[in-house]
């Protein structure tokens, strides 16, 4: 009789790691949005061969200057690729520009002030890569 205690224990441990389990998915759930998300809208960009420094300098300024002049954008923040992995695939640039709601992002993309920036850094960019998600 001495195994139901241990089963009774055993049982109480499965109870109670599927239920964390059940609360780290439900609370980590990229898909769900609370109160607090914001809208990330990260963008990766791969310059030709031939830009210049100074060019791409000016870029970085540019894209920058969005965030004072696009009162949905709710920030920005940018840096280069420093990862010793070597996966980056030639993108050197990262900006990141959150949003509090996807009618914010959906503002923002035409804007005047976007295109012009697009239509700037457009003939100097071999690729670019644009991942939106929301954070909670």
């Amino acid at each position: 009789m001495k195994i139901r205690p241990l089963l009774l224990l055993v049982g109480i441990a499965i109870v109670s790691l599927c239920s964390i389990s059940f609360t780290f998915k439900q609370n980590h759930n990229p898909e769900m949005k609370t109160e607090d998300s914001v809208l990330r809208h990260i963008v990766l960009f791969k310059f030709k061969e031939g830009t210049s420094r100074e060019q791409i300098q000016d870029f970085e300024k540019a894209f920058a200057s969005l965030e004072n002049k696009i009162r949905e954008v709710r920030s920005f923040e940018w840096g280069l690729n420093n990862s010793p992995e070597g996966l980056e695939k030639g993108f050197t640039h990262c900006f990141l520009i959150t949003f509090h709601s996807e009618k914010d992002r959906e503002i923002y993309l035409p804007h005047p002030d976007h295109q012009e920036f697009v239509a700037l850094i457009g003939p100097w960019v071999e690729d670019v890569l644009v991942v939106d998600y929301w954070s909670n």
